[in-house]
C-alpha cells in the first residue's frame, strides 16, 4: 500500500477561518453598539451640539444612559462578551452617564415658607392654533392658572380661545400673534412688549404684581435646531443675555426647542435661571412629540424656568388635544426677599 500525504488547505494570507470570525462577531457587535453612547457622551461633555447638527441626536442622552447600563449588564451576564476591555468600557460609560443624569432625579431640597405667595403658570405650544380651545380653557380652570403662555397662536387661535371663554378666566392679555407668543393673565399686566433680545422672532414679555412683588414674564419660542442650529444657538444666547439682566423675580416659560442636555440650555440656566422640573427631581419629563400614532413623547422641549426669587412647588405635563406638544404646568412660590 502506498502512503498518501494529506494536505490540509491553509487560508490565504489575511483571511481568517470562519470559526474565528464567528467567535469575534459578539465583540464586534458590542463595539458598534458602544459607539452610540460613547459619541453622545462626548458631545454632552464637550458641548459640540452648540451651533451644529449634533443638537438633534444629543436629546437622546437619557436613552443613551439606559443603553449603557443595559450593555454593562449584558457584558457581565454573557460569557461571549465578558472581556476585560468590554467590562471596563461599559462600566465607565454607565458611571459617566449616571453622574450626569442622576441629579435630575433628586429634588434640591429647598424649603418654601408656608405663607409664601404662589403663582400658578402654564405654557403650551398651540401648533399654529390646532390646540383644542375648549380643552385649553378646561386646563386653565382645572389648574386654577394665574398665567398662560401660548406659542404658535395665530389670530384665528386668539379668536377661538375668546369664543371658548378664556377671557373670563384670564382677562388680561399681552396678545402678540404676529410675534408667535402671547400671554394671558388673571392679574393686570404692565410693561408689555417685545423682549430686548436678538432672536429669530420677538419674544413676548410683560410684568404682573403678586402681593408686593413684581414678576417679569417672558413667553419663549426659539428657532429650532433641525432648521438652523446656528440660529437656534443665537436665540438661546440672546435669552441668556436677557436673563442676566432680568432680576430674581423672573419667569421664562415656553417652547425652548431644547433639553437639559443642550449646551445652550445649560448656558441659559447658568445665567441665573432654574428649571422647575429639574429642581423638583423630575428632570426626565417629556413633552414632545404628541399624537404620533404609537410613538410616545420622547423629549422635553417645553420648560418653566425661574429666577432665584422664586422656587418650584410642583411641575407636571398635561395633554391638550390637537397640538404636538404637551402643556407644562407649574406652581411657583415667591421666596422672602
Amino acid at each position: 500500500m502506498t502512503d498518501t500525504a494529506v494536505t490540509v488547505p491553509q487560508p490565504a494570507d489575511g483571511i481568517k477561518p470562519p470559526g474565528r470570525v464567528r467567535r469575534r462577531l459578539p465583540g464586534l457587535a458590542l463595539g458598534a453598539v458602544l459607539a452610540v453612547p460613547s459619541a453622545l457622551l462626548l458631545v454632552r461633555l464637550t458641548g459640540l451640539d452648540a451651533g451644529t447638527p449634533l443638537a438633534v441626536p444629543i436629546v437622546l442622552l437619557p436613552y443613551s444612559a439606559v443603553l449603557s447600563v443595559l450593555l454593562l449588564a449584558a457584558v457581565l451576564a454573557v460569557a461571549a462578551l465578558r472581556t476585560r476591555w468590554a467590562v471596563a468600557v461599559c462600566a465607565v460609560l454607565a458611571v459617566a452617564h449616571l453622574v450626569l443624569l442622576t441629579p435630575r432625579f433628586t429634588p434640591d431640597g429647598s424649603q418654601v415658607p408656608a405663607q409664601a405667595a404662589q403663582l400658578r403658570v402654564a405654557t403650551v405650544n398651540a401648533d399654529v392654533g390646532a390646540a383644542d380651545p375648549a380643552a385649553l380653557v378646561r386646563l386653565v380652570r382645572a389648574e386654577r392658572l394665574d398665567v398662560l403662555a401660548v406659542q404658535q397662536l395665530p389670530p384665528a387661535g386668539v379668536a377661538a380661545l375668546t369664543a371658548a371663554g378664556l377671557d373670563t378666566l384670564l382677562p388680561y392679555h399681552e396678545l402678540r400673534p404676529e410675534w408667535d407668543a402671547s400671554i394671558y393673565s388673571r392679574f393686570p399686566l404692565n410693561r408689555g412688549g417685545a423682549l430686548a433680545a436678538d432672536t429669530a422672532w420677538p419674544q413676548t414679555t410683560a410684568e404682573l404684581t403678586v402681593g408686593t412683588r413684581t414678576v417679569r414674564l417672558v413667553a419663549v419660542h426659539t428657532y429650532y435646531p433641525v432648521g438652523d442650529p446656528q440660529r437656534w444657538t443665537r436665540d438661546m444666547a440672546a435669552l441668556a443675555s436677557a436673563a442676566r439682566d432680568s432680576g430674581p423675580d423672573t419667569v421664562f416659560l415656553g417652547d425652548f426647542n431644547a433639553t437639559l442636555d443642550h449646551a445652550p440650555m445649560r448656558d441659559l440656566l447658568a445665567a441665573g435661571l432654574t428649571d422647575t422640573h429639574d429642581e423638583l427631581g423630575r428632570g426626565w419629563a417629556r413633552t414632545w412629540p404628541v399624537g404620533m400614532n404609537l410613538l410616545p413623547p420622547l423629549v422635553q422641549l417645553d420648560h418653566v424656568l425661574h429666577g432665584p426669587g422664586l422656587a418650584g412647588v410642583s411641575a407636571g405635563e398635561r395633554t391638550v388635544p390637537g397640538t404636538d406638544h404637551r402643556a407644562v404646568v407649574a406652581v411657583l412660590a415667591l421666596l422672602p426677599a
